[in-house]
Protein backbone atom coordinates (compact mmCIF):
# COMPACT_ATOMS: atom_id res chain seq x y z
CA UNK A 1 0.00 0.00 0.00
CA UNK A 2 1.78 3.51 -0.86
CA UNK A 3 1.09 5.92 1.32
CA UNK A 4 -0.53 9.23 -0.46
CA UNK A 5 1.54 12.76 1.27
CA UNK A 6 0.57 16.36 0.17
CA UNK A 7 3.16 18.74 0.65
CA UNK A 8 1.83 22.48 1.93
CA UNK A 9 4.83 25.14 2.37
CA UNK A 10 5.10 28.52 0.99
CA UNK A 11 9.15 27.71 0.12
CA UNK A 12 9.20 26.00 -2.89
CA UNK A 13 12.39 24.93 -2.64
CA UNK A 14 11.83 23.05 1.18
CA UNK A 15 8.78 21.37 -1.02
CA UNK A 16 11.02 20.21 -3.53
CA UNK A 17 13.58 18.51 -0.96
CA UNK A 18 10.50 17.10 1.15
CA UNK A 19 9.33 15.55 -2.74
CA UNK A 20 12.98 13.76 -3.63
CA UNK A 21 12.77 12.56 0.33
CA UNK A 22 9.20 11.28 0.25
CA UNK A 23 9.41 9.59 -3.24
CA UNK A 24 12.37 7.63 -2.65
CA UNK A 25 10.52 5.73 -0.64
CA UNK A 26 9.27 2.82 -2.24
CA UNK A 27 5.97 2.59 -0.07
CA UNK A 28 5.68 6.86 -0.43
CA UNK A 29 4.11 8.95 -3.22
CA UNK A 30 3.48 12.72 -3.36
CA UNK A 31 0.80 13.10 -4.95
CA UNK A 32 0.51 17.33 -4.61
CA UNK A 33 2.18 20.57 -3.82
CA UNK A 34 0.67 23.80 -2.33
CA UNK A 35 1.57 27.15 -1.49
CA UNK A 36 -1.09 28.22 1.07
CA UNK A 37 -3.45 26.48 3.23
CA UNK A 38 -6.36 27.20 0.69
CA UNK A 39 -4.82 25.60 -2.27
CA UNK A 40 -3.92 22.66 0.38
CA UNK A 41 -7.80 22.11 1.14
CA UNK A 42 -8.33 22.27 -2.76
CA UNK A 43 -5.51 19.42 -3.00
CA UNK A 44 -6.49 17.59 -0.34
CA UNK A 45 -10.11 16.78 -1.45
CA UNK A 46 -9.19 16.28 -5.45
CA UNK A 47 -6.19 13.78 -3.81
CA UNK A 48 -7.63 12.75 -0.26
CA UNK A 49 -4.03 11.81 0.63
CA UNK A 50 -3.38 9.86 3.67
CA UNK A 51 -0.76 12.75 5.41
CA UNK A 52 -0.24 16.21 4.67
CA UNK A 53 2.61 18.07 5.92
CA UNK A 54 1.27 21.28 6.71
CA UNK A 55 3.47 24.60 7.23
CA UNK A 56 1.69 26.57 10.09
CA UNK A 57 2.12 30.13 8.46
CA UNK A 58 1.87 30.45 4.83
CA UNK A 59 0.29 33.69 3.18
CA UNK A 60 -3.30 34.02 2.50
CA UNK A 61 -5.10 31.01 4.05
CA UNK A 62 -2.94 29.71 6.62
CA UNK A 63 -1.97 26.43 7.93
CA UNK A 64 -4.34 26.58 11.03
CA UNK A 65 -7.17 27.68 8.88
CA UNK A 66 -6.25 24.80 6.29
CA UNK A 67 -6.01 22.29 8.95
CA UNK A 68 -9.18 23.18 10.19
CA UNK A 69 -11.15 23.26 6.45
CA UNK A 70 -9.56 19.51 6.38
CA UNK A 71 -10.34 18.28 9.88
CA UNK A 72 -14.00 19.05 9.57
CA UNK A 73 -14.38 17.82 6.05
CA UNK A 74 -16.69 14.33 6.19
CA UNK A 75 -14.79 13.34 3.06
CA UNK A 76 -11.24 13.83 3.97
CA UNK A 77 -11.87 11.95 7.62
CA UNK A 78 -9.37 9.91 6.89
CA UNK A 79 -6.37 12.72 6.22
CA UNK A 80 -3.92 12.83 8.98
CA UNK A 81 -2.66 16.39 9.00
CA UNK A 82 1.12 16.88 10.58
CA UNK A 83 2.31 20.34 11.27
CA UNK A 84 5.87 21.71 10.51
CA UNK A 85 7.01 24.75 12.19
CA UNK A 86 10.34 26.29 13.12
CA UNK A 87 9.55 26.17 16.70
CA UNK A 88 7.75 22.80 18.22
CA UNK A 89 5.95 23.94 20.93
CA UNK A 90 3.86 27.24 20.22
CA UNK A 91 0.67 28.84 20.00
CA UNK A 92 -0.22 27.73 16.67
CA UNK A 93 0.85 24.17 16.72
CA UNK A 94 -1.65 24.37 20.09
CA UNK A 95 -4.58 26.07 17.99
CA UNK A 96 -3.79 23.02 15.13
CA UNK A 97 -4.10 20.38 17.42
CA UNK A 98 -7.43 21.84 18.36
CA UNK A 99 -8.46 22.72 14.95
CA UNK A 100 -8.00 18.54 14.19
CA UNK A 101 -4.06 18.28 13.50
CA UNK A 102 -2.90 14.40 14.38
CA UNK A 103 0.60 16.04 15.53
CA UNK A 104 3.56 18.35 14.62
CA UNK A 105 6.72 17.58 13.32
CA UNK A 106 10.39 20.89 13.50
CA UNK A 107 11.39 21.71 10.37
CA UNK A 108 15.08 21.09 11.85
CA UNK A 109 14.15 17.63 11.69
CA UNK A 110 16.62 14.73 10.39
CA UNK A 111 15.20 12.91 7.21
CA UNK A 112 14.79 9.77 8.52
CA UNK A 113 12.27 11.55 11.33
CA UNK A 114 10.35 13.03 8.44
CA UNK A 115 9.56 9.59 6.95
CA UNK A 116 9.08 7.74 10.58
CA UNK A 117 6.33 10.65 11.27
CA UNK A 118 4.65 10.26 7.67
CA UNK A 119 4.39 6.72 8.56
CA UNK A 120 3.14 7.14 11.88
CA UNK A 121 0.72 9.47 10.77
CA UNK A 122 -0.76 7.51 8.02
CA UNK A 123 -0.81 4.36 10.49
CA UNK A 124 -3.43 6.48 12.54
CA UNK A 125 -1.42 6.84 15.68
CA UNK A 126 -0.46 10.90 16.90
CA UNK A 127 3.29 12.47 16.32
CA UNK A 128 3.48 13.45 20.03
CA UNK A 129 6.53 12.19 21.54
CA UNK A 130 5.98 12.17 25.40
CA UNK A 131 8.81 15.04 25.48
CA UNK A 132 6.74 17.10 22.81
CA UNK A 133 3.61 16.64 24.46
CA UNK A 134 4.93 17.34 27.96
CA UNK A 135 6.45 20.99 26.24
CA UNK A 136 3.16 21.83 25.26
CA UNK A 137 1.40 21.08 28.00
CA UNK A 138 3.76 23.35 29.96
CA UNK A 139 2.94 25.99 27.03
CA UNK A 140 -0.08 26.30 26.55
CA UNK A 141 -2.28 25.16 29.72
CA UNK A 142 -0.21 26.28 32.21
CA UNK A 143 -1.46 29.24 31.09
CA UNK A 144 -4.55 27.95 32.67
CA UNK A 145 -7.41 30.75 30.76
CA UNK A 146 -8.38 27.99 28.25
CA UNK A 147 -8.35 24.83 30.69
CA UNK A 148 -11.84 24.56 32.52
CA UNK A 149 -12.32 23.74 35.90
CA UNK A 150 -13.25 19.84 36.85
CA UNK A 151 -16.87 19.34 36.10
CA UNK A 152 -17.00 21.68 33.34
CA UNK A 153 -20.43 21.25 31.71
CA UNK A 154 -19.19 21.29 28.20
CA UNK A 155 -20.12 18.78 25.69
CA UNK A 156 -16.42 16.92 25.91
CA UNK A 157 -17.12 16.91 29.83
CA UNK A 158 -20.20 15.26 29.55
CA UNK A 159 -18.71 12.61 26.78
CA UNK A 160 -16.38 12.09 29.42
CA UNK A 161 -19.03 10.26 31.57
CA UNK A 162 -19.69 7.82 29.23
CA UNK A 163 -15.92 6.64 29.33
CA UNK A 164 -15.22 3.63 31.88
CA UNK A 165 -13.39 3.79 34.65
CA UNK A 166 -10.43 2.00 33.02
CA UNK A 167 -10.81 4.05 29.63
CA UNK A 168 -10.97 7.35 31.73
CA UNK A 169 -7.44 5.74 33.46
CA UNK A 170 -5.74 5.32 30.12
CA UNK A 171 -6.82 8.42 28.92
CA UNK A 172 -5.16 10.25 31.80
CA UNK A 173 -1.46 8.18 30.87
CA UNK A 174 -2.29 9.22 27.06
CA UNK A 175 -2.33 12.78 28.16
CA UNK A 176 0.96 12.49 29.90
CA UNK A 177 3.00 11.15 26.42
CA UNK A 178 3.44 7.74 27.96
CA UNK A 179 3.19 4.84 24.57
CA UNK A 180 0.87 2.11 25.14
CA UNK A 181 3.41 0.04 26.01
CA UNK A 182 4.10 2.61 28.65
CA UNK A 183 0.37 2.34 29.75
CA UNK A 184 0.68 -1.08 29.96
CA UNK A 185 3.41 -1.90 31.83
CA UNK A 186 1.77 0.65 34.65
CA UNK A 187 -1.39 -0.87 34.25
CA UNK A 188 -0.06 -4.54 34.06
CA UNK A 189 -2.23 -5.30 30.58
CA UNK A 190 -0.94 -5.11 27.45
CA UNK A 191 -0.03 -2.89 25.00
CA UNK A 192 -2.98 -4.10 23.19
CA UNK A 193 -5.53 -3.72 25.86
CA UNK A 194 -4.24 0.05 25.76
CA UNK A 195 -5.13 0.38 22.17
CA UNK A 196 -8.59 -1.32 22.79
CA UNK A 197 -9.55 1.29 25.62
CA UNK A 198 -7.43 3.70 23.48
CA UNK A 199 -9.80 3.41 20.37
CA UNK A 200 -12.84 3.37 22.57
CA UNK A 201 -12.20 6.65 24.33
CA UNK A 202 -11.68 8.06 20.71
CA UNK A 203 -14.89 6.72 19.80
CA UNK A 204 -16.71 7.70 22.57
CA UNK A 205 -15.36 11.78 22.71
CA UNK A 206 -15.44 11.57 18.57
CA UNK A 207 -11.77 12.26 18.78
CA UNK A 208 -9.79 11.94 15.41
CA UNK A 209 -6.65 10.19 17.35
CA UNK A 210 -4.17 10.18 19.89
CA UNK A 211 -3.70 14.31 19.99
CA UNK A 212 -7.30 14.95 20.12
CA UNK A 213 -7.27 13.01 23.21
CA UNK A 214 -4.62 14.81 24.95
CA UNK A 215 -6.25 18.43 23.96
CA UNK A 216 -9.70 17.23 24.97
CA UNK A 217 -8.71 15.47 28.49
CA UNK A 218 -6.84 18.66 29.40
CA UNK A 219 -9.82 20.97 27.93
CA UNK A 220 -12.40 19.25 30.13
CA UNK A 221 -10.20 19.07 33.09
CA UNK A 222 -9.39 15.61 33.50
CA UNK A 223 -6.15 16.43 33.90
CA UNK A 224 -4.96 19.33 35.23
CA UNK A 225 -1.44 21.20 34.54
CA UNK A 226 1.23 21.64 36.98
CA UNK A 227 2.34 24.77 37.58
CA UNK A 228 6.08 24.80 37.72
Amino acid sequence: MTIKVLLADDQALLRSAFRVLVDSEADMEVVGEASDGAQAYELARATVPDVVLMDIRMPGTDGLAATRLISEDPQLSGVRVVILTTFEVDDYVVRALRAGAGGFLGKGAEPDELIAAIRIAAAGEALLSPAATKGLIAKFLAQGEDTPAPGDHSDDARRLATLTGREREVLVHVAGGLSNDEIGARLQVSPLTVKTHVNRAMAKLGARDRAQLVVTAYETGLVRPRVQ
